[in-house]
């Protein structure tokens, strides 16, 4: 029993690890011959209580593995932070840049049940004559589901990481326009970087959050040029979103051109922690972010968290109407030889996007891989401090297959009363 509770807690909550047979083996070598000499350390899946090496499921989505969501959302709010007022390898300089947070919205694919507001906030009735709670079903579905343009949404879906990959393109030209510069020039006195993620409205559709930073020639290392400001980037912003278009497929005779929607919402964002909600503030406008990280279609729509295998599945799932026709629209799309590129099958439980949901320029900030290799660092420095540090001459032999996903209903009572062993996210755990 002490051998299983050290296994699973080592887990650090995870409720679907990957399950892994194999062997490890760590040797001595002899600095003086460079021959391998004694085993130092050999580890059989077979020996461990499970029976099996179990390695966390490192599942972005709340709804598949929320201990390891929260990692990731973690990550992620750390990530966006570093690029708002440094740290993790950015310089605190980063803070003075000129920096906005811009939401960016699908356009109209008929008209949905919403909660429109009047002056000072109020709530005024839908179209449909009701006035809708925020947690009323209706929202976000069509009022005439039958005139609603699923293809185009489901299409838009698709095509939306090529519209903000565009996008990014002709606001580098903005903004280097706005500054009398060309496009060659610009790059010699500034650049512009950008952190988003892509979050499902109501209806279905993707949009994106982005916070978006105007630096110097070398990013966030060097201070931005005396013309860039956040009005600039702002106005910029605007041109680009209003000129950005993506050419799309024509379907039975029609062309589909794909646009950001006309609503399109760009702050600044300020330095100050608490402002009584007056100001967007660094903290807030991560937490956001990372909260979304974590979420997919099946949080907003009601839709799924996980591949179809075959159309017959819809019939017997729980879920919307709005989302059943979108997700089989996006089946009888992906039917199509024309749109074989888009995958539209193998995403249609994303309702067609099958783009990262969180993204970032080169130079904004550290990486979630940076920061995954620094919490193994820092669980390697502390086996050190247990078990005395490792070798610079030791020679490492391992053999891992897949076996398997998820844990015995036995082990999914004993590890739901576990609290996890602190610092094991991330690693696997013997």
């Amino acid at each position: 029993m002490p051998g299983i509770v050290h296994q699973l807690s080592g887990l650090g909550g995870c409720t679907h690890p990957i399950r892994l047979d194999g062997h490890r083996t760590e040797y001595d070598i002899d600095t003086a011959t460079g021959e391998i000499g004694r085993v130092l350390h050999h580890l059989d899946s077979t020996s461990l209580p499970a029976g099996q090496l179990l390695v966390r499921c490192n599942n972005r989505r709340m709804t598949r593995c929320p201990a390891c969501a929260e990692v990731y959302r973690r990550d992620t709010f750390h990530l966006i932070t570093s690029g708002l007022r440094g740290g993790k390898g950015i310089p605190e300089h980063v803070a003075a840049h000129p920096r906005v947070f811009a939401t960016f919205t699908a356009p109209s694919f008929g008209p949905v049940h919403n909660r429109p507001t009047g002056p000072a906030g109020t709530v005024r009735p839908c179209r449909c004559g009701v006035t809708h709670g925020q947690e009323d079903d209706a929202l976000g579905t069509p009022l005439a589901p039958d005139t609603y343009d699923y293809e185009a949404a489901v299409l838009w879906n698709a095509h939306a990481g090529q519209l903000w990959r565009r996008f990014s393109t002709y606001l580098r030209r903005e903004v280097a326009k706005r500054a009398g510069l060309s496009q060659r020039r610009f790059r010699e006195h500034g650049r512009v970087s950008f952190a988003k993620v892509a979050e499902y409205q109501k209806r279905g559709a993707v949009h994106f959050h982005a916070v978006i930073r105007i630096d110097g020639p070398s990013g966030g290392d060097t201070p931005p040029p005396p013309w860039a400001t956040a009005e600039l980037l702002t106005d910029a912003i605007r041109a680009a979103a209003a000129k950005v278009r993506v050419d799309g497929p024509v379907i039975d005779g029609r062309t589909h051109t794909f646009t950001f929607g006309r609503q399109l919402d760009v702050r600044t964002i300020r330095s100050a922690e608490f402002n009584d909600g007056q100001e967007l503030t660094e903290r807030a406008v991560a937490a956001y972010i990372a909260k979304y990280a974590t979420k997919g279609a099946e949080t907003a729509t009601g839709a799924l968290d996980r591949p179809l295998k075959f159309a017959a599945e819809l019939a017997q799932l729980d879920i919307s109407d709005h989302a059943r026709r979108l997700i089989r629209t996006a089946w009888s799309l992906g039917a199509r030889k024309e749109l074989e590129h888009l995958r539209l099958r193998a995403w249609a439980h994303m309702l067609g996007f099958r783009g990262h949901f969180s993204t970032k320029s080169r130079r904004y900030s550290t990486t979630l891989g940076a920061l995954r290799d620094a919490r193994a660092e820092w669980r390697r420095a502390q086996a050190a401090v247990a078990n005395g540090p490792e070798t610079d001459t030791m020679y490492v032999l391992a053999h891992w297959v897949f076996a398997g996903t998820g844990l015995s209903d036995a082990e999914a009572w004993l590890a739901a009363s576990l609290k996890p062993a602190p610092g094991t996210e991330g690693e696997p755990t013997a």
